[in-house]
C-alpha cells in the first residue's frame, strides 16, 4: 500500500515537472516570437524612415541649389518664378521668296502656343522674356533623282532666325536659326500643297523654338 502511494506521488511530481517544462517552453516560444516581431517591425520602420529621409533631403537640395528654382506647367514648360511677363514681336519676312501672310501666321501661332502653355502675362512691350526675329528662308528644291534623271521629290524648307532675351536669367538668352522642311511629290504643283506643308512646318518650328527657350532648365 505504501509502495503504491509512493509511486503515485512520484508520478504526480513527474507530471508536474512536465507541465512546468511545457509552460516554460511555451513562454520561451512567445518571447522569441515577440522578439522576432519587434525586430521585423523595427526593420520595416527603419526602411520606411530611410526612404522618407532620402526624399526630404532630395527636396531640400533642389530648393537650396541656386538657379534651379523653377515653376512647372502642365505642358512641362518651366520658367523662373521671377519671370512675370512674356512678349513676342512680329516676325518680319526677310526670305528671298516672300509668302504673304506667313509672318502674321507664324507670330500668331507662336503667341497662342506660349499663352496656352505658360501662366505668364503676355505683353505688347518688352516683357521679362522677349522673342523677336525674322523668316530668312522660304524655298523649294529638287531632292531625289529617279532613273531618267528627273527629280521625283521636292523639298519645301522654311527657316526662322530667333533672338530670345531673358532679362531675369541672361544665361538662357540665345540667338539661333531654326529650320524645318517637308518633302512632296515633284509631280505636284507647289501651290496645291503649299498651305498644308507650310502649316506643318510652322508647327514644328514653333515647337523647336518653345522647347529651346522654356524646356532647358
Amino acid at each position: 500500500m505504501g509502495l503504491t502511494f509512493n509511486r503515485r506521488n512520484a508520478f504526480s511530481e513527474r507530471e508536474g515537472q512536465i507541465t512546468d517544462n511545457s509552460r516554460k517552453l511555451s513562454d520561451s516560444t512567445v518571447m522569441v516570437s515577440n522578439s522576432i516581431a519587434n525586430r521585423a517591425g523595427s526593420l520595416i520602420s527603419r526602411s520606411a524612415f530611410t526612404i522618407l529621409l532620402a526624399f526630404l533631403m532630395t527636396a531640400m537640395a533642389t530648393l537650396l541649389v541656386p538657379g534651379c528654382t523653377v515653376k512647372y506647367g502642365f505642358s512641362g514648360a518651366s520658367l523662373s518664378p521671377e519671370v512675370k511677363s512674356i512678349s513676342i514681336q512680329y516676325f518680319q519676312n526677310m526670305a528671298p521668296l516672300v509668302q504673304p501672310g506667313l509672318s502674321q501666321y507664324l507670330t500668331d501661332e507662336f503667341t497662342d502656343k506660349v499663352r496656352s502653355q505658360t501662366n505668364k502675362e503676355m505683353v505688347r512691350d518688352l516683357g521679362d522674356v522677349n522673342f523677336e526675329g525674322e523668316i530668312v528662308d522660304y524655298r523649294t528644291a529638287p531632292q531625289a533623282v529617279s532613273g531618267n534623271a528627273t527629280a521625283s521629290v521636292n523639298r519645301f524648307t522654311i527657316s526662322v532666325r530667333v533672338r530670345y532675351t531673358n532679362s531675369i536669367d541672361p544665361d538662357f538668352s540665345f540667338e539661333q536659326t531654326f529650320t524645318r522642311f517637308e518633302d512632296y511629290d515633284s509631280a505636284l504643283e507647289l501651290s496645291s500643297v503649299e498651305q498644308d506643308l507650310m502649316e506643318k512646318i510652322v508647327k514644328q518650328l514653333i515647337e523647336d523654338i518653345f522647347n529651346r527657350a522654356f524646356v532647358n532648365w
